[in-house]
């Protein structure tokens, strides 16, 4: 039903009507019905001459309830229901004060006694020139106040989440292994404070279940305090112990109060989380789990202090996907270390422990490239001949992971088993070398130097060697003088029977004067993105006569390090081999010098290894009256 306009009405002067013949009083009154406003008239003294159908509507009460009322004292309410003093109306004001008001901060009560927020608008009533009275015109704000503050509390929920993303973008950024597991959760412990609480702990599971490792803890009000909780915590309670472990081995968080930790000693994390309220303080704490699905590592736990109020739902669900990257980046190292373990023990394995040969001494090192997981193709290799002479190798095959030591060790052992089996020269070997490899292995191509140091004890000695598209040897005299070996080149191992070229290594030879060294390396210690292997190979020559004039009582394994440390390669394997004579004579019939340190323990091969072709100690031939119970 339409609502019809009640009040006092104007009596219609006849011909006082519009364009289209309808009276003006009767157009006027249509409008104020169909408005979609309330709308009420006041006359000087506030009370209220007439009501539009949208206030009856709006207010719940009749034109006729409401007519002859002062408006103020009837309608005018705070939220509450409770009355505005007549002074600080703001619709009220005289008609001659201000022509014209309005406002959106009021409130009127209908007729069950509940209260509607309105949208206002006063304007004077002008009669015969003279001021007559009030016209309020209103609007239910109720649905727009609704929409605007669900509109705020969407903003306030995406910004909420905007920030958590961001987080959770910069959590990810640090969780990212590049540095030690120690360090990464550090850096993160220093996104959560104060972010997402005022302190915050990690504790690490150790295998011992009785001790928990307490790695991390920072705190934005007591930074010292926090710094001095680092440490083991040890002797857990069989309660505590569970708990951890029940914690740990879970999927959800557990939130935890500090009157309960503080109060109840029975409470099975007091023994772990009590000391973390007492000495950084708070309230309230929420501890995640740090795990994978198949291993647990630890808890991180983070504290609200002051006024912050507890963590949310959202908040928890927040922290324990945080524990759970936390958990993966801690199974990532794990099993980075366990590999770098088989991988660094397999390496050592494959390395050949150096035989000490009378008074000549060698020094070994490898480095596994940087992207590697500690070895590589590069091998070096020192062994007695059958003939007694010694032979040097030093050879890199193409790559720098597993595959490339296992083709590594296929290589060094045929090559090892050629030139034991067959007393030939070196180019002979290789020759045997390049056939086996091409057609009996598939590993790739290879660079090798092999070489024969042969000659008397005490002197004169003499270098026998080919090289397959390797580095040459670099000879370094006593005074420090340099010189590269650049004889006996020929073709890379598995190019000249691959492609049958028919190409050949041929034998060079080079005297080795007494007390010289000679340095075997792989391209990796002249070589890398930055330096090209000219630049390298000038630069390696000048360290070697340098160090050699200097370090007149340095070993040969000192010489080493010392020039490792000023070449510092980079980027890739590196094997370096280094042959030390004695003086002339020394070792020889007659001479009664006795030989320098062993220096065995040096060598970068397993230390159980024994080196190929040493003699085994002969074993104690036990005596018969021996009495074992002695």
């Amino acid at each position: 039903m339409t609502p019809r306009w009640t009040g006092h009405r104007q009596k219609e002067e006849p011909g006082n009507a519009g364009a289209d013949g309808v009276p003006e009083a009767d157009f006027a009154r249509a409008v104020l019905r169909d408005l979609g406003a309330g709308v009420l008239t006041l006359d000087p003294s506030g009370r209220i001459t007439s009501v539009n159908p949208w206030a009856e509507h709006l207010l719940g009460r009749s034109a006729r309830e409401m007519t002859g009322q002062d408006a103020h004292d009837l309608l005018h309410r705070y939220a509450d229901g409770s009355r505005v003093p007549r002074e600080r109306c703001t619709m009220r004001d005289p008609p001659y004060r201000a022509p014209a008001r309005e406002g959106s901060e009021e409130y009127l009560q209908r007729a069950d006694g509940t209260t509607v927020p309105i949208i206002w608008a006063t304007t004077p009533l002008t009669w015969n020139g003279r001021r007559a009275g009030l016209v309020v015109v209103f609007h239910d704000f109720s649905l727009h106040r609704s929409a605007a503050e669900d509109a705020a509390a969407r903003t306030a929920a995406l910004e909420t989440l905007t920030g958590q993303l961001h987080l959770v973008a910069e959590i990810s950024t640090v969780l990212i292994p590049t540095e030690g597991t120690s360090g990464t959760i550090r850096r993160l412990l220093q996104l959560l404070v104060p972010e997402l609480g005022q302190w915050a702990a990690v504790d690490v599971c150790p295998r011992r279940q009785d001790v928990l490792e307490r790695v991390a803890v920072r705190s934005s009000d007591h930074p010292h305090r926090a710094r001095q909780l680092r440490g083991p915590i040890t002797s857990l309670p069989e309660p505590a112990r569970a708990a951890v472990k029940r914690l740990a081995g879970g999927d959800h968080p557990v939130r935890l109060t500090a009157d309960t930790l503080l109060h109840d000693a029975e409470d099975p994390f007091a023994a772990t989380h009590r000391v973390l309220f007492e000495r950084l303080g708070g309230h309230t704490a929420v501890a995640v789990p740090l795990r994978t699905r198949a291993r647990s590592y630890g808890i991180l736990t983070v504290g609200r202090c002051g006024d912050a109020p507890a963590h949310t739902d959202a908040e928890m669900a927040l922290l324990a996907d945080i524990g759970r990257r936390v958990g993966l980046v801690m199974d990532n190292a794990r099993l980075y270390h366990e590999q770098q373990n088989v991988a660094e023990t397999m390496q050592r394995q494959l390395l050949t422990p150096l035989p000490q040969v009378d008074h000549v001494r060698m020094a070994a090192r490898y480095w596994p490239a940087e992207s590697a997981m500690a070895v590589g193709g590069d091998w070096y290799d020192a062994f007695l001949l059958s003939d007694g002479v010694m032979a040097l190798v030093i050879g890199d095959v193409v790559g720098h992971d597993l595959k490339a030591a296992a083709h590594m060790a296929e290589v060094r052992n045929m090559l090892r088993a050629l030139a034991w089996d067959h007393q030939e020269p070196p180019s002979l070997i290789m020759h045997r070398l390049d056939e086996a490899v091409t057609n009996t292995s598939d590993a790739p191509m290879a660079t090798v130097v092999f070489a024969r140091v042969e000659g008397p004890e005490g002197g004169p000695w003499q270098l026998h060697w080919v090289n397959a598209g390797h580095p040459p040897p670099l000879l370094i005299t006593r005074d420090g003088g340099t010189r590269f070996l650049e004889g006996g080149h020929g073709p890379l191992i598995g190019m000249s029977a691959t492609l049958h070229l028919g190409l050949d290594w041929p034998d060079a030879r080079e005297e080795l004067p007494p007390e010289s060294m000679l340095l075997l390396y792989t391209d990796g210690m002249v070589e890398s993105r930055t330096r090209p292997i000219d630049l390298g190979m000038a630069e390696l020559r000048h360290h070697a006569g340098v160090l050699a004039r200097r370090l007149k009582g340095w070993s040969v394994d000192e010489f080493c390090d010392e020039l490792l440390a000023r070449m510092a390669p980079r980027g890739d394997d590196v094997a370096l081999l280094a042959l030390r004579l004695p003086a002339a004579g020394v070792g020889a019939p007659g001479d009664t010098a006795p030989p320098p340190p062993d220096q065995s323990a040096y060598s970068p091969a397993d230390p159980d290894r024994a080196a190929p072709g040493s003699r085994m100690q002969e074993p104690e031939v036990l005596d018969p009256t021996h009495d074992d119970a002695e």
